[in-house]
């Protein structure tokens, strides 16, 4: 009986969610299962392409000939049936295709690449096409890089069937293979072979003496190369001389080799951290998709909570997924789970190498690893029989994908859930407004841990206003207040953390004579200094020129840098505190792989005073030494055009004023504002998320913002500015009529930066609460918006964004 198979095919240039029916040969019969990655051909040039089986049967109402599958990719399914069902929902919540859903749940090194060949058919060409091969039967082919005249050739030479065009498809999944060595000498056998040898021949000698001692065990060449210091050449004279057996055998690559992991044991849980876990566990064990919400204080010990679910649920014969707002800067709370844990934990997270990432993966899905730490992507590890997925720090914008599939890594969380009939925690000291007003109407269950483990109390906050500093300082970096606590912290051998949201020297270039200040040519954003690099880069899309010594519209010398980044907040503080060691952490530091993790586990051995950084040292850190905590410009964000902009800075401020006082010493915080009376800064100061919560909610009443409304912004770009404009009037046009009277349309405008990479954003935002019509409309967007991108006009839909800038 004839078998077919229903293939969703990765298109480059032309993606659809409609499955293609492909015959299956009979000697792929037996070794093609839905979930597999097959190489198709596809169109009219037969090109081939990857695609995943969905669907296989044995009757075809189909009049033709259909295509075959070419061959199979997998020896076993990549995607199990959750997977396949998962990426069919989130293809229509956000507004995606299967087939870009279906590949965020891989790891990278199993994506498809492409590549093109040309193939000679015939040894009767000539001329160009005869110097083109150069004696080869097949070449690269770009067209691109080819020129004209060869090019018209060689379409001639394959319109005459004597050459063709194959696509190639790459699995770039490599495993990773050491040599092995076993000794097949006895006791007697190595005592021959010793008298036999030359009596300068010591690496032999020394190579016997080892296997003497390591007799029948299989041993990696490495790591005896290393405890020996013979070169790979003695092994192989080993081998010719029939002493030693030498194979390849497959070894996973391992994350967790750098970390300095003790093992733990369960620590005396307080009564509501006891509260917390019998509440999650008992509803793990009934099987119930219940969503909590765990909002406990910084330094309530909302990990050991963690800990000890997972442990409960171990303890059950089930999984657990765990993640973190972005692992590669909270190293300490892997070290935590890896130390509880040990060999059932795996990680995934981007500060791993594709090599590494896809090993975890197998892990995973040979089911060697049941607990799952990582970031926004490991929401897809391949985890069977899950038991709890928790997400920590919850409110992170970094669980939002910002480019397609769209999704939150929470939305993913709970559809997984309802699944495999497990609970969700979700944990915070400073809950996203919607998480926290969910919790209020019991759409979530709400769980508090209100004091710290140690019982001290929250750090004493001081709020210092700038302006005022300015009238008797000509310090602007550093208040008094500042200074002085800086250098009693020091002088008590405690450590200080210090926060700027702004890496780089200084924000801009200006001219005092003409005003001019240097932008990016590609962005409509300034340039910002970078002293380490001596040049000027844009923080959109990397471009970097020379620091200019004369102002390019008026040659005048007159040019002053403004604003204050952390290059230049580090040469200041080397300044005042000249015998204090300095630490910076930002994106221009922490570019090497593993360098979050030295520069912490630098400062936690206290080879360090301060930790100098932006926003990534605000979240997860939990050194006992430090006693300061200062905020050296707290509006930041509140002078974006952003609807988030005072619960983002609440919550920042609030998470790195916890980093502070977390053991036994008393802990002080010092925030310097221009803005000391903004209600964000001032309930940040009292540490009072509830009033927070009500002021806001209040304001997002009126303003009519989420979490009262459901928000979709739809985004049109193009390097032609008015051909984007252009595209989103006609969308603004269309979706008013699929819209009721109660939806609210912001726009059309252009974006807050509009021009990026030298591509110009316009955007509408619709704010509405059932609009089911729309849902139609914007999918039917999604579709014809290939057409568009043909024209260089590409559209975006984005479900609920975080941010409307």
């Amino acid at each position: 009986m004839t078998q077919y198979a229903e293939i969703i095919v990765d298109v480059p240039t032309m993606q659809t969610d409609k499955p293609f029916t492909y015959k299956v040969d009979e000697h792929l019969k037996d070794r093609i299962t839905v979930g597999m990655r097959v190489v198709v051909p596809f169109g009219k040039g037969n090109r081939l392409i990857q695609g995943f089986v969905v669907r296989i049967f044995d009757n075809a109402k189909y009049q033709g000939e259909l295509k075959k599958i070419i061959s199979v990719i997998d020896l076993a399914p990549v995607l199990n049936e959750e997977c396949l069902k998962m990426a069919e929902w989130m293809a229509r919540d956000t507004f995606s295709f299967r087939i870009s859903c279906m590949q965020a749940m891989l790891p990278s090194a199993m994506r498809a690449q492409y590549q093109k060949k040309l193939v000679l058919l015939s040894k009767d060409v000539n001329g160009d096409v005869k110097t083109f091969f150069s004696g080869e039967n097949e070449k690269d082919f770009d067209e691109q890089k080819i020129p004209t005249k060869i090019l018209g050739q060689l379409i001639k030479a394959r319109q005459q069937n004597k050459v063709e065009i194959r696509y190639l498809v790459k699995d770039r999944a490599r495993v990773k293979k050491v040599n092995v060595i076993k000794s097949v000498l006895t006791s007697a056998g190595i005592e021959r072979e010793r008298a036999a040898l030359r009596a300068n021949a010591d690496n032999l000698k020394r190579l016997l003496n080892f296997l003497e001692s390591h007799s029948q065990k299989m041993i990696s060449q490495l790591q005896v190369e290393k405890e020996t210091g013979l070169a790979s050449g003695v092994f192989q004279t080993a081998e010719k001389k029939g002493w030693l057996v030498r194979k390849k055998i497959e070894q996973y690559r391992d994350p967790r080799e750098h970390l300095a992991v003790k093992r733990t044991v369960p620590k005396k849980l307080t009564f509501q951290q006891n509260h917390a876990v019998e509440a999650v566990v008992k509803e793990a064990k009934n099987e119930n998709a219940t969503v909590f919400l765990l909002q406990g204080v910084t330094g309530s010990g909302k990990t050991e909570v963690y800990l000890q679910v997972i442990a409960n649920v171990l303890m059950n014969k089930k999984t657990a997924l765990m993640l973190v707002p972005e692992i590669a800067l909270t190293p300490q709370m892997v070290e935590r789970v890896t130390s509880r844990f040990g060999k059932k934990v795996a990680l995934l997270h981007s500060g791993l190498s594709n090599g590494e990432r896809f090993d975890e993966w197998r892990r995973i899905e040979k089911n060697e690893a049941q607990v799952v730490v990582g970031a926004r992507s490991a929401i897809f590890a391949p985890l069977k029989n899950i038991g709890i997925i928790i997400i920590d720090e919850e409110h992170e914008t970094s669980y939002k994908q910002d480019n397609m599939p769209r999704y939150h890594a929470r939305d993913v969380a709970k559809w997984r859930a309802v699944y495999h009939h497990c609970p969700v925690l979700l944990g915070s000291a400073t809950p996203s407004l919607e998480s926290r007003a969910r919790a209020q109407k019991g759409v979530y269950r709400w769980l508090h841990m209100d004091t710290r483990i140690n019982k001290q109390p929250l750090p004493q906050v001081t709020v210092i206003d700038m302006r005022q500093e300015a009238h008797f300082s000509n310090n602007m970096i550093f208040s008094k207040t500042m200074i002085a606590s800086i250098q009693q912290t020091l002088q008590r051998n405690e450590q200080i953390i210090l926060m700027l949201n702004r890496r780089g020297y200084s924000s801009f270039m200006m001219c005092r004579d003409c005003g001019f200040v240097l932008k990016c040519p590609n962005c409509d954003i300034s340039l910002t200094l970078h002293m380490d690099t001596h040049s000027m880069k844009c923080h959109y899309c990397g471009h970097e020129e020379p620091i200019p010594h004369v102002c390019p519209s008026c040659n005048g010398k007159r040019i002053r840098y403004y604003g204050t980044g952390t290059q230049q907040v580090e040469a200041e503080l080397q300044k005042i505190f000249n015998k204090a060691r300095i630490l910076r952490m930002d994106v221009d530091t922490t570019r090497r792989k593993g360098a979050h993790t030295q520069i912490l586990n630098k400062f936690g051995r206290h080879e360090a005073d301060i930790l100098l950084g932006t926003q990534m040292i605000a979240k997860g850190l939990d050194y006992p030494n430090v006693t300061l905590v200062g905020v050296l410009n707290a509006d930041t964000a509140l002078g974006m055009a952003d609807f988030r902009a005072s619960e983002k800075t609440f919550q920042l401020l609030t998470q790195v004023s916890g980093r502070a006082g977390r053991a036994d010493k008393k802990g002080e915080v010092i925030i310097q504002t221009y803005n000391p009376d903004h209600y964000a800064i001032r309930l940040a100061k009292e540490q009072n998320y509830e009033f927070f919560f009500r002021k806001e909610m209040s304001i997002r009443h009126q303003g009519v913002y989420p979490p009262y409304y459901y928000t979709v912004q739809i985004t049109a770009s193009s390097r032609d500015e008015g051909q984007a404009a252009k595209k989103m009037y006609q969308i603004y046009g269309e979706i008013k009529k699929h819209l009721s009277s109660k939806a609210v349309i912001l726009g059309p405008t252009p974006q807050a930066v509009a021009r990026i990479n030298n591509r110009y954003f316009y955007q509408i935002i619709v704010k509405y609460k059932r609009e089911n019509e729309m849902f139609a409309y914007l999918d039917d967007v999604l579709h014809k918006s290939q057409k568009d991108e043909r024209n260089g006009i590409k559209i975006m839909i984005d479900r609920e964004p975080l941010s409307f800038v």
